[in-house]
């Protein structure tokens, strides 16, 4: 937890600068390349970029909601592929042992996951299952000390590059829903354990997913999060709703550097002998998406405020993820739209982030699903 304004500040100008100096000098080497240069995950660690919402027992910076939320509009105003890798270390790849884990779980991965020495992957979505992820399949049975594992896992961001998987399965093959589920800590390499080839997908080149899949993979039963079953649903649900508040972060960061880039290219081109930036129709364009950014930001700030007070946000982040996402969708239609044909061309980041933003109304629950918890929560706290 930084415990002032001015430590706060220190860390939010070192971030925006290392993204002004480093990582966007390096998206169009990650869009051509599918991969994040090295020296640039060097320096990430050196940042300590990997740890952010990590307690500080554990090597972290314990970073309240707020704050995290804060250095997320920072990194987001790049390339979306170098938060992801970091943000899975920091949100879904780690929060389940942080929040649900023994003592003996976070000392032996939590100190590796701050110092991204090893890099975190969260093990939910299947083939069969994705936004009705309480169906899932993969089971585990156990067998003296340890659980088998079976079953196929998709879409799972940073497998490629994953050391520990934090894994949903069905430990009680006889109940249906939620509470026969367990999250357990697969370690990379682990036999039985494999990777299908990495997806080709619409955007965000650098960051990668791709199948994991498990074929009689025994885990240590100590290995299961919090030493006990039928709890990884809820736990995956807790982790949950944090990363929903960080992704609509994600998604002002990316819309406010859109809209930069907007404004920079209409107050250079020339049509009609002066500045686009002078039509009104673009005006209204500029003017429509300053004012959506600035909602998302309030909307986001005031959750996170909420969450760090002790309050029961589930209602409040879904509201922020499902307005930030379509926001940050509208904003990059429009800078397209202000690029003209430029904006169709990758050699401007119009064009990269416009299919980059589009996965951010899918990933952490989609915005149908956000809208049901939303009207759900509304019905139950009337009938209360």
């Amino acid at each position: 937890m930084i415990r002032d304004p001015e430590t706060l500040n220190l860390l939010l100008d070192s971030v925006s600068r290392f993204v002004r100096e480093r990582l966007v000098p390096n998206e169009p080497l990650v869009a051509e390349t599918d991969e994040i240069p090295a020296d640039i995950v060097d320096e990430m660690r050196e940042l300590g970029l990997f740890g952010l919402s990590i307690p500080e027992q554990y090597g972290g910076l314990a970073l309240t909601m707020e704050e995290e939320v804060r250095v997320a509009f920072e990194i987001a105003r790049t390339s979306p592929a170098f938060r992801s890798l970091i943000g899975t270390n920091n949100g879904i790849g780690s929060q389940g042992i942080v929040i649900d884990g023994t003592e003996a779980q976070k000392q032996h991965y939590l100190p590796r996951l701050a110092a991204g020495e090893i890099i975190g992957s969260f093990a939910l979505t299947e083939p069969g299952s994705g936004s009705d992820a309480a169906s899932l399949r993969t089971s585990a049975v156990r067998d003296g000390d340890h659980y088998v594992l079976n079953g196929t896992k998709r879409f799972i961001t940073n497998a490629p590059e994953a050391s520990i998987f934090t894994v949903m399965a069905r430990t009680d093959p006889t109940k249906k829903g939620a509470g026969a589920i367990s999250a357990f800590i697969v370690e990379a390499g682990t036999p039985g354990l494999s990777l299908g080839k990495i997806d080709k997908k619409m955007g965000q080149k650098g960051a990668h997913t791709c199948d994991v899949i498990f074929d009689n993979c025994r885990v240590p039963a100590a290995n299961i999060i919090g030493g006990k079953e039928g709890v990884g649903f809820k736990t995956a649900m807790k982790v949950l709703d944090k990363g929903r508040l960080h992704i609509a972060a994600v998604c002002v960061g990316a819309a406010e550097r859109m809209l930069d880039d907007a404004l920079a290219y209409a107050m250079e081109r020339e049509q009609f002998g002066k500045p686009i930036a002078e039509f009104q129709l673009i005006q209204a364009m500029l003017a429509d998406s300053k004012a959506e950014i600035y909602a998302a930001r309030s909307m986001v700030l005031d959750a996170a405020r909420r969450r760090d007070a002790g309050e029961d946000i589930s209602t409040e982040a879904s509201c922020c993820k499902l307005f930030a996402s379509e926001m940050c969708g509208r904003v990059a239609d429009r800078s397209v739209q202000i690029h003209g044909g430029a904006g169709y061309i990758s050699e401007y980041a119009a064009e990269r982030f416009f299919r980059d933003v589009r996965l951010f109304r899918i990933y952490e629950g989609t915005t149908q699903i956000q809208q049901l918890v939303i009207a759900r929560n509304m019905i139950k706290a009337a009938a209360a």
